[in-house]
């Protein structure tokens, strides 16, 4: 059984063996090219293979690899056998483990990008010498990684549920509402105003299900379970194009397998089909 990622700042002194490099140029991951697939450069340091980064950071341990992030800057060309591949499409490569490392690294990355100088004073920020977090030199506050959290919803009316389709979903797939908490909201709240803006329905007997960091670009995603109570679906306009109540009989295209929407949504299709399979064998 591969052990769990442990988080870290600060590296072993003098670490000498290879690690873990997942290094970003903008949105983009550098992964090398191998037969029909690709891979996270598995390096002592950047610099073995060409590679002079802006900045880089520790991100801790997965199994016994060290793993760091780095950033290139935004013209910087790569040798022959590296490319450069946006982070969803690599999933089915990577694997929950790496993947979610990747995305820890991507935010991280971005976060120490957009945090070089204080947002109050303007002077610049240093590292924290203990924590992720980025120090100013004068006023002396501290900033964290940015994280934003927000609820995704899966809404069920008996066997069926509710599926809605955004303007910037790929063309024909539909999911299950999400959207940000505002400040001085529960996530139950959350979950109550986004369904009621973005279809005019109401639900009762909210219950957490999981949760899933969310890279994209640095979320929380909060997973739920509600059931309908009342109301007639009306779209939002700016928001939703469309939304339906869907039976598992009948899906359009959903969400990738990595996603906590695909997840919610497969374990009440896992619900209904063993009640069906349950009144088919007493029938």
């Amino acid at each position: 059984m591969e052990k769990p990622f442990v988080s870290a700042v600060t590296p072993p002194p003098n670490l000498q063996k290879p690690a873990w490099w997942f290094i970003f140029r903008g949105e983009l991951l550098m992964v090398l090219v191998n037969p029909q697939t690709f891979s996270i450069p598995f390096i002592k340091n950047p610099n073995d293979i060409g590679i002079t980064c802006i900045r880089s950071q520790y991100l801790g341990v997965l199994g016994n690899r060290h793993c760091f992030s780095a950033e290139l800057g935004k013209e910087t060309a790569v040798s022959k056998g590296m490319v450069f591949k946006n982070l969803r499409s690599l999933y089915p490569v990577l694997g929950d483990s790496l993947f979610t490392v990747a995305g820890r690294a991507k935010q991280i990355v971005e976060w120490e990008r957009t945090n070089q100088f204080c947002g109050c004073c303007g002077l610049p920020t240093v590292k924290h010498h203990q924590e992720r977090a980025r120090v100013c030199t004068k006023c002396k506050i501290e900033v964290f990684p940015r994280l934003a959290p927000a609820i995704i919803v899966l809404i069920s009316r008996d066997q069926e549920f509710l599926l809605s389709r955004s303007p910037h979903f790929p063309p024909d797939m539909y999911s299950i509402l999400a959207g940000f908490v505002e400040p001085g909201e529960t996530l139950e709240q959350a979950v109550e105003r986004e369904v009621m803006e973005e279809v005019k329905l109401q639900v009762k007997y909210i219950r957490y299900i999981e949760s899933q960091p969310w890279p994209f670009p640095h979320s929380l995603m909060i997973g739920f379970r509600a059931e309908y109570s009342g109301g007639k679906i009306e779209i939002h306009p700016t928001e939703i194009e469309d939304a339906m109540w869907c039976s598992v009989n009948n899906l359009p295209l959903l969400p990738p397998h990595m996603s906590i929407a695909r997840r919610l949504i497969d374990g009440f299709i896992g619900e209904v089909s063993k009640i069906s399979n349950s009144t088919a064998n007493i029938s």
